[in-house]
């Protein structure tokens, strides 16, 4: 029986690879896929905001040392401005949001009750946020020297000396921002899942295309059995598609550079498992079609909504609630949830329930094909 099953992989395989195009189905897509998520999150670099300022204070020495403070920001592009060009700019898009130092503003916070300050924007809190945070707490810093002066002047000079000529400085560091690379390395295992799954399905209908032109009859009226038929289609499937992850995971480390956030044998040993419920889930489809045509309307019809439902092609998070309840019952969204939780830091051992959540799909989907194979009698019982 052995020699029987490696003899119809071999003779599978070497079908199969005898067009080049099959080279392009089973490893150029799942490539392709990494490429298009590099081009589609790649170009995602830091943000400059363009800041407009009109400064009334001019004779103000913090008014002065605030405009200081904010050329120091980074990712903080400065333009001096007068209100109404202010204006102008911010209703043209060129400027992202604006500062008005209004007279009296320096008076204010040397009072400890910053006043006279005013930050406009057209976008909202995404253009603001950032520089209220930064701009809010340099002043309250300021501010609370004012009040521990009780507002005198000689005293808030002397405070505020001794507070910028502190001996204590603060050093900034820069790290690498993983976070794109980790999205993108997601979103690459989403295409590579549905390209696994449609590769599944393309090598189990090669049991429907035998039959259609008598080469599984022949096959079987020759000592192999049907069960060793299906099995060797098993084989051939998983085999194709451990090079598939293979190969998908070497060109997303070495050639694309990027950093999963995860360790290699983990996603393999992750992707594996998928590959397991993948040929099931095609050999429920093959019992159930009664052609290669038929097959392929079922493919279209369960791979990419499902696919698209679990968050293969983007986040589930953006998708109704209803949508989101649907999606947890696929086990694309449960290898998506895994992959995540490894990115978060979760060791292998920690996914261990939705490992198990897999491998009950790929039993359930196995289980429920042996039936429709065993009452398909226009296959003469496959297995």
């Amino acid at each position: 029986m052995k020699k029987d099953i490696w003899f119809l992989v071999w003779r599978t395989l070497k079908a199969t690879f005898r067009k080049r195009s099959a080279l392009i189905l089973y490893f150029g897509l799942p490539v392709a896929g990494i490429l298009l998520c590099t081009l589609l999150y790649g170009s995602q670099g830091p943000t400059v905001l363009k800041v407009g300022i009109v400064n009334k204070d001019t004779g103000g020495r913090i008014a002065a040392d605030t405009l200081g403070f904010m050329r120091g920001l980074d990712n903080i592009q400065l333009a001096e401005v007068t209100e109404n060009e202010l204006t102008t700019r911010l209703a043209s898009g060129k400027l992202d949001s604006g500062l008005i130092m209004e007279s009296g503003y320096s008076e204010s916070v040397l009072q400890g009750e910053p006043g006279h300050i005013e930050i406009e924007s057209l976008k909202g809190a995404e253009a603001t946020l950032y520089l209220k945070s930064m701009l809010y707490g340099y002043i309250d810093h300021v501010a609370a020297i004012g009040r521990a002066a009780g507002g005198e002047e000689t005293a808030f000079n002397e405070l505020y000396e001794e507070y910028r000529s502190a001996e204590f400085q603060l050093q900034s560091e820069w790290v690498e921002d993983t976070s794109a690379a980790q999205e993108m390395s997601f979103q690459s295992i989403g295409f590579l899942i549905m390209f696994m799954m449609t590769s599944a399905v393309n090598l189990s209908e090669l049991i429907l295309k035998n039959r259609e032109n008598r080469t599984y009859f022949r096959i079987l009226s020759s000592p192999v059995h049907a069960r060793t038929y299906v099995l060797s289609n098993i084989i051939v499937n998983l085999l194709i598609m451990i090079a598939q992850i293979a190969v998908t995971l070497f060109v997303m480390r070495e050639v694309f550079r990027l950093d999963p956030g995860v360790a290699m044998w983990e996603m393999f040993g992750l992707l594996i498992l998928f590959a397991l419920v993948s040929v099931s889930i095609s050999l429920v489809i093959v019992s159930v079609a009664k052609s290669t045509a038929a097959a392929g309307a079922l493919q279209n019809l369960i791979i990419v909504p499902t696919c698209f439902i679990s968050g293969c092609f983007f986040p589930v998070s953006v998708m109704p609630e209803a949508v989101q309840r649907i999606a947890s019952f696929l086990p694309q969204t449960w290898v998506l949830e895994s992959f995540e939780s490894l990115q978060s830091g979760e060791n292998f051992g920690g996914i261990g329930f939705n490992l198990l959540i897999l491998f009950a799909f790929s039993v359930v989907f196995f289980l429920l094909a042996t039936y429709n194979f065993g009452r398909n009698n226009d296959t003469r019982h496959f297995v």
